[in-house]
């Protein structure tokens, strides 16, 4: 039986809302695009860390461009308590990852693996770091499998022993409120996921609609 994260999600708010406690949040984040509703919703209640973990990304500028453009709207939209960290890029462990997936399409097992790859990271991260919960940004995207996400994050939450916050962002128009949100503060929105297999196949799909 699948399960309602976006309920799962308010239940947890209100419960720190009657309880007036703040705790300590990583946030996993792609881009300023998809943080921006998630921080809208989140920022209420819990004390922020937005962590840039994408290795995913190619190539190397347009990730300093998604970071910068991140640390553009953190700083405009000016949200208490919240910072951002992120790790070297090293784009090695996504290679690694995608060996013999490279022609799958996306949605796919790859898609799954990086997930995957990512949230591990986050989920170390907010061990390390001593933080109350983590979660990610991506379920505000249409694209992204939230029963996915929601799955490798309980289960990361066993292995480390860190809460994960269950949430499916794009629920309640939330997609639509980032696009609103991306276009007041007038942020670089991207077309394709961020790695060469996403971007070769936003390539192929503009030669075929270009063609007719």
């Amino acid at each position: 039986m699948k399960q309602n994260y976006a309920r799962l999600f308010e239940q947890t708010v209100e419960e720190l809302r009657r309880s007036g406690e703040r705790p300590r949040l990583l946030l996993h984040a792609c881009c300023a695009p998809c943080s921006s509703h998630c921080l809208e919703v989140l920022a209420e209640c819990f004390e922020i860390t937005v962590f840039f973990y994408n290795p995913n990304i190619a190539p190397e500028e347009e990730f300093a461009f998604r970071l910068s453009e991140l640390e553009r709207f953190l700083r405009d939209a000016a949200y208490p308590a919240v910072s951002v960290f992120a790790p070297p890029y090293d784009p090695a462990p996504f290679y690694e990852l995608a060996r013999g997936l490279e022609s799958l399409p996306e949605g796919g097992e790859r898609c799954r693996r990086c997930y995957e790859l990512r949230l591990r990271r986050t989920a170390e991260a907010a061990k390390e770091g001593g933080f109350d919960l983590f979660t990610t940004t991506l379920s505000i995207s249409p694209y992204k499998n939230a029963q996915w996400l929601n799955e490798i994050g309980a289960a990361l939450s066993d292995e480390t022993g860190v809460p994960w916050l269950f949430s499916d962002f794009k629920k309640k128009n939330g997609y639509r409120r980032s696009i609103e949100l991306s276009k007041e503060f007038c942020l670089y929105r991207q077309d394709y996921c961020g790695c060469v297999f996403s971007r070769a196949e936003r390539n192929r799909k503009r030669t075929e609609a270009e063609r007719g």
